[in-house]
């Protein structure tokens, strides 16, 4: 349990292409980067008015971006949707909606809600069991789960919202990844509620991380505070215009979805050619463990393949989506070399 308050730096979140040079500084060019869960299929980029570079970001606009997003993701209305240069830079906005208490994450997860909950001045804790999350004063969700695509049913995360609510306290459920998830197990069509706020990011599914996207979907008053706190202009000109014609594009969405699912299915078929059985993920990234996670991870890098391993586990890894032909060839080669034990020949050899 971190004490609150007690604030740790989380320097490892996948994707950093600095740091995987720095491991493995002799392996060869380009990276490929399996080691986050974005879509390596980005949604197509067009040309933006310059005015969206040149004039700060109008009103009006980011009214539209709110209306779009509320039913895209089947939020009650735009009012209850706040949207913000990325999920990260609301959750300790978020974590500071309660006044310092116990807050718990069921974990293993996504880092940073710990940091910013004791950011906030909670005292954290990570839990695995559901159940304990019951006596929390601000209880944290990730649905479906990152790293192993653990689903939590929307009955049980209504109920425990339903019973923090009543005293106060706050259930926040991230669905950064429920664009490739169950969408029947989503709440965002439920944050009229007291008590539940849910995070939505735009990046990961759209391929377009770099475009600092995200958002909050909560009731009225909550939305109006974290929206105080962002401030006007909070979303920059081009991700509003991006966001808009993105999230309004349901025929992409779902032709993205299927490609998705096949492609996850052809991941999980190649791993399992290597004795590498998946044990969950999503769509986006598959999860799996092996005892030798720590020497895959290893020869995968000195062939120029990064993937996602855990502090806290040494048998576990997480693997994206190969973004073409010859990244899906270099990665089978690769694993090849890992599985005939010639650990350090590369690729070239």
């Amino acid at each position: 349990m971190a004490p609150a308050g007690k604030i740790e730096a989380v320097d490892d979140h996948g994707g950093s292409l600095g740091r995987a040079r720095a491991l493995f500084p002799q392996a060869p060019q380009p990276f490929i980067d399996l080691s986050t869960g974005i879509n390596p299929h980005s949604y197509p980029l067009f040309d933006l008015p310059a005015t969206a570079f040149a004039r700060l970001p109008e009103p009006g606009r980011a009214r539209d971006l709110r209306e779009v997003a509320a039913q895209a993701y089947g939020a009650p209305a735009a009012p209850n949707v706040v949207a913000a240069p990325g999920t990260q830079i609301l959750l300790p906005r978020v974590m500071a909606l309660v006044s310092p208490g116990r807050a718990k994450v069921l974990g293993p997860t996504y880092a940073e809600h710990a940091r910013t909950a004791a950011l906030a001045g909670h005292t954290v804790e990570e839990v695995s069991d559901f159940k304990d999350l019951a006596n929390a004063d601000v209880a944290v969700v990730v649905n479906p789960n990152n790293p192993d695509g653990r689903i939590t049913t929307r009955a049980a995360l209504l109920d425990l919202a339903d019973g923090l609510g009543r005293r106060g306290g706050l259930l926040v459920v991230d669905e950064a990844f429920m664009d490739v998830g169950p969408m029947r197990e989503s709440l965002a069509g439920d944050v009229a509620r007291p008590g539940l706020i849910v995070l939505k990011s735009f990046g990961k599914f759209f391929g377009l991380a770099g475009v600092r996207l995200g958002f909050a979907a909560a009731e009225h008053g909550l939305a109006a505070r974290l929206e105080a706190e962002l401030g006007p202009w909070a979303v920059s000109g081009p991700a509003l215009e991006i966001g808009i014609r993105a999230l309004a594009d349901e025929a992409w969405q779902e032709e993205m979805r299927s490609r998705l699912a096949g492609e996850s299915e052809r991941l999980d078929k190649l791993l399992e050619m290597f004795g590498l059985w998946v044990a969950g993920g999503t769509s986006l990234y598959r999860f799996f463990e092996t005892p030798t996670a720590s020497e895959l991870f290893e020869v995968l890098g000195r062939n120029g393949i990064l993937l996602r391993n855990f502090s806290w586990s040494k048998s576990a890894l997480r693997c994206g989506l190969p973004a073409d032909e010859a990244s899906w060839s270099r990665l089978e080669q690769a694993l090849v070399i890992w599985k005939n034990g010639k650990h350090f020949k590369g690729l070239a050899s």
